[in-house]
């Protein structure tokens, strides 16, 4: 599966696919097929909202991704978009699935270009409860030391000095910065009580929770909306 995007600009990745993919790659698309249209007031949801169940299958199902099937992601190495398909297909119970280490760059292979032809198959979704927390119940939670509450943004975004995109600069109050581009967590992170990762839109954040379940945190919980959502709701914000 190929899952390259670039943030700000939709069309990038069906580019880049094809202009050169794995051979027998499907595409799946970051802003139509793994996420839901931006949210708005009062629901709000961010950027990039969780794709609802139906829609999701529709999509895996079109790419080939059904029952017996495993399923390895890539993108571009780090942009999220493998990760962020990981991270959907255990979320609606398809277990049998891994990302490329180092994506489309560590292809030894020859390339195809254009758009495959592909077998569809039947997507069963099975939505898991626990490996989610929302705004309401992470502002409720503000401020539980059994609750570690990660933001994956880059220092500069988590620190409030710069805000490209979200109208509001800073991190959630209380949460430790772990860059999503790091090499691994740290290690006072991957031994928290519990666990819950952000980024801007939840995108990037499931490459950091990728991190996780490989250092063995497999329970590690992601808040969707993230960041664009929190600020969107007019939610408390630190900076520094």
């Amino acid at each position: 599966m190929d899952c390259r995007w670039a943030l700000g600009d939709p069309e990038a990745g069906r580019a880049l696919y094809r202009e050169g993919h794995i051979p027998g790659a499907s595409f799946l698309d970051v802003e139509l097929d793994l996420s839901a249209p931006p949210g708005s007031p009062p629901e709000h949801g961010g950027r990039h909202p969780l794709p609802a169940a139906d829609d999701f299958a529709r999509a895996a199902g079109a790419a080939g991704i059904g029952p017996g099937v495993f399923v390895v992601a890539y993108d571009q190495g780090a942009t999220g978009g493998s990760a962020r398909l990981w991270w959907l297909l255990r979320h609606f119970g398809h277990e049998d699935v891994a990302v490329l280490r180092g994506g489309i760059g560590a292809w030894q292979g020859a390339l195809a270009s254009g758009d495959e032809e592909l077998d569809p198959a039947l997507f069963d979704p099975r939505p898991r409860e626990d490996d989610t927390l929302s705004a309401e119940e992470l502002e409720a939670r503000l401020g539980d030391p059994s609750l570690t509450v990660v933001d994956a943004r880059t220092a500069e975004r988590y620190r409030g000095e710069v805000e490209p995109i979200d109208p509001v600069a800073g991190h959630i109050p209380g949460a430790v910065n772990a860059p999503y581009m790091a090499d691994g967590v740290p290690e006072a992170i991957v031994a928290a009580d519990e666990i819950v990762a952000y980024c801007g839109s939840g995108v990037t954040a499931c490459v950091t929770l990728l991190a996780l379940a490989e250092a063995g945190r497999p329970d590690a919980k992601l808040y969707a909306g993230s960041w664009s959502d929190w600020c969107s709701r007019g939610l408390p914000a630190e900076q520094g």
